[in-house]
């Protein structure tokens, strides 16, 4: 299970990275017509689609199903990829990289989901961390079609990969993937769910764990969110999430272009995706056994204030070889600080309300993913690209502040967060 949902985020950590990749070449190819103001604004679309993606997906799983949402998630963003490598300028474009969105936004917290319910008991935030890994594997596959086939091929070539995933992951994912057995307890099928059980080592499934079936009933969830003992932890979960998408997709997006605006080469700017993408492994590897001993609150805060010190020292034009140093460190961070906050939300919401509440971390966060790439957008098209950088940090700081405050007011309420003292 971990192995089938791990492929699918590979191909999602491809495909979210595989537009900033090749922005450069996107950008020099004449006649095409895309400005810096408007890579920024189709990068928005994208993540404004896995916003509506995001927020749909965590809230339909009883009545679809995760694994068809999983299938069906990969299947759309392929789509998308596909309309990509045809559009013949700047709106094609963006209508592609919004309907990859839509598959995008919804197949992160549904991964999330069935990855924190079938980990063994004391290791899901380890299993978060590996999960998320093949993000940032998907994103280093994307650096290498950036660097090779684009220059190669042209960067249409580069989206045509990005339809690999319809045709490599669909068919796995509907032969192997298990149903969640809290899904299966909403559709009416407690014996299949108690053979899922019994076949993964899982806990027997109770009604109390499975998401509220019906339009009434997850409108209850989502009502549940804010109840007393989550009442407070909810919209601090979702600054968080904000702080740390605004990076990832900021970062994922404008990186190469602002190294090559801060005088790097091509090549080298092209590279820098690929260093800080394997800092992100080497983060949530360490992240996810840290959290499970510590806590996944205390290691997102400290993640997200180290994150900002890189942010401030990337400002700086540093040697080449300093720079590279910088970037792994803060990819070591960057990531596993938003990894964690999904962590986090998963010792604050009971069972029955994960896929929903991810679900919303996920997608109010994405708001963050959205106005990232739109800001960098901004920043690229004036000439202050050394404002980018500033942004970044200051998003890191706020985010440690919000998530450092979840366990102040979980002990005004019932909330029992793990790892939450200080």
């Amino acid at each position: 299970m971990l192995a089938l949902c791990w492929l699918a985020v590979f191909f999602d950590g491809m495909d979210v990275n595989i537009y900033g990749a090749v922005m450069p070449h996107i950008l020099d190819e004449p006649g095409f017509g895309l400005t810096s103001a408007g890579a920024g604004t189709i990068g928005s679309w994208t993540t404004f689609g896995m916003l509506i993606g995001a927020l749909g997906a965590g809230n339909l799983t009883d009545w679809l199903g995760r694994r068809p949402l999983l299938a069906g998630s990969v299947t759309v963003f392929s789509l998308g990829s596909a309309v990509c490598a045809m559009a013949s300028g700047p709106v094609m474009l963006g209508t592609g990289r919004f309907i990859g969105g839509l598959g995008l936004g919804g197949l992160m917290p549904l991964g999330l989901a069935m990855v924190m319910e079938f980990a063994p008991r004391g290791r899901a935030a380890l299993a978060t961390g590996l999960l998320m890994t093949s993000y940032h594997a998907g994103g280093m596959a994307a650096t290498v079609l950036g660097l090779t086939v684009a220059p190669a091929a042209g960067w249409r070539a580069a989206f045509w990969a990005g339809v690999l995933p319809a045709v490599v992951a669909v068919p796995l994912l509907w032969k192997l993937l298990p149903e969640s057995p809290g899904v299966l307890i909403a559709r009416g099928a407690p014996d299949r769910a108690l053979a899922v059980a019994a076949r993964y080592g899982l806990p027997r499934p109770t009604a109390g764990a499975a998401p509220a079936a019906g339009a009434k009933g997850r409108l209850s969830v989502v009502r549940a969110l804010f109840a007393h003992e989550a009442r407070w932890a909810t919209p601090l979960l979702w600054l968080a999430s904000f702080c740390g998408l605004l990076l990832v997709y900021g970062v994922s997006t404008w990186l190469p272009q602002l190294m090559r605006a801060s005088g790097y080469g091509l090549t080298s700017s092209i590279s820098f995706l690929l260093v800080i993408n394997a800092g992100g492994i080497v983060g949530l590897l360490l992240a996810g056994r840290v959290a499970d001993r510590f806590g996944p609150v205390r290691v997102s805060a400290i993640w997200f204030v180290l994150t900002a010190v890189g942010a401030l020292l990337l400002k700086s034009h540093l040697s080449l070889g300093l720079t590279y140093m910088v970037v792994a460190v803060t990819g070591v961070w960057l990531f596993s600080a938003q990894v964690m906050v999904y962590a986090t939300a998963n010792t604050v919401y009971r069972e029955s309300e994960r896929a929903a509440g991810l679900g919303w971390v996920t997608g109010v966060g994405r708001t963050g993913a959205v106005v990232g790439p739109w800001l960098g957008g901004v920043l690229a098209a004036s000439g202050r690209q050394g404002w980018g950088f500033t942004t970044f940090a200051m998003a890191g700081l706020l985010g440690a502040m919000a998530i450092a405050l979840i366990p102040l007011v979980a002990r005004k309420g019932t909330v029992a967060v793990a790892g939450a003292r200080a």
